[in-house]
């Protein structure tokens, strides 16, 4: 390969340290060379491998330890098994994805944002079957991980469906919207998720409190039920460097 890679020195760096962490090549408490030791390995001055320490830093990947040395910090990375949150609740239970966090000894939280009919998404009315600016109810929430935003989540639902049930209301769900869709008789068939990483907008850059250089990723899901009626929409956006999905599925 002859093209070269157009970054500053300091963010092709960090980019590799990044890699063999998420990796776990670099595990967690493990001490990193000394500046002196990374220079030499990179081939370049001391205040560029300052800048991408600084950089893991910020992301949360690395802590530096006074009069020791600069080590991997316990790794920030939730594994998301997507069919984990799909069956609904014990009635009286939490929403699934915050027990999923108690059992990984974590405090997960959920803080609606806002609730009410508007136009639909080009997307959202592609899965409806509707013309993109017709209404549908939506519900916008943020995920919070022992305290810190992790994931915006905006979920859909057809007008016709929705009216009249919990899910026009301004709280949050007891076990969450899959537990109102069993009631309703609707429970998902079929999941279809669409994975994509993109830049963070800047209410995503703000509502995640999120570092420089890191992107989001970004799930558009779609729901049906048992008739082949397309019963909920959602579009979630996880913080990049927080975040790895795992599927399975029989051989």
């Amino acid at each position: 390969m002859t093209a070269r890679d157009p970054r500053p020195r300091s963010h092709q760096i960090a980019a590799e340290l990044r890699a063999v962490i998420m990796s776990g090549d670099l595990a967690p408490g493990a001490k990193l060379p000394s500046t002196a030791e990374l220079m030499d390995q990179h081939r370049t001055h001391g205040a560029t491998i300052q800048n991408a320490l600084g950089i893991l830093k910020a992301e949360g990947y690395l802590e530096g330890q006074p009069g020791r040395g600069v080590f991997v910090r316990p790794t920030q990375q939730q594994t998301i098994t997507p069919a984990d949150y799909s069956t609904p609740s014990t009635p009286g239970q939490p929403y699934a994805w915050i027990t999923a966090a108690a059992d990984r000894g974590q405090r997960g939280a959920s803080q609606l944002l806002d609730v009410g009919e508007h136009p639909a998404p080009v997307q959202v009315a592609a899965a409806f079957g509707i013309d993109p600016g017709e209404p549908v109810v939506r519900r916008q929430q943020l995920l919070t991980l022992d305290g810190q935003p992790v994931e915006l989540v905006w979920t859909f639902y057809p007008v016709a469906l929705a009216r009249g049930t919990p899910l026009t209301a301004r709280r949050l769900i007891k076990g969450g919207a899959p537990a109102v869709l069993a009631e309703l008789g609707v429970e998902p068939a079929s999941i279809e998720d669409v994975i994509s990483t993109r830049p963070p907008t800047s209410e995503e850059f703000v509502a995640l409190a999120l570092p420089t250089e890191v992107p989001i990723l970004r799930t558009f899901r779609v729901v049906v039920a048992a008739t082949g009626d397309v019963v909920e929409c959602q579009l979630m956006v996880k913080a990049g460097h927080r975040h790895e999905v795992r599927y399975r599925w029989p051989a």
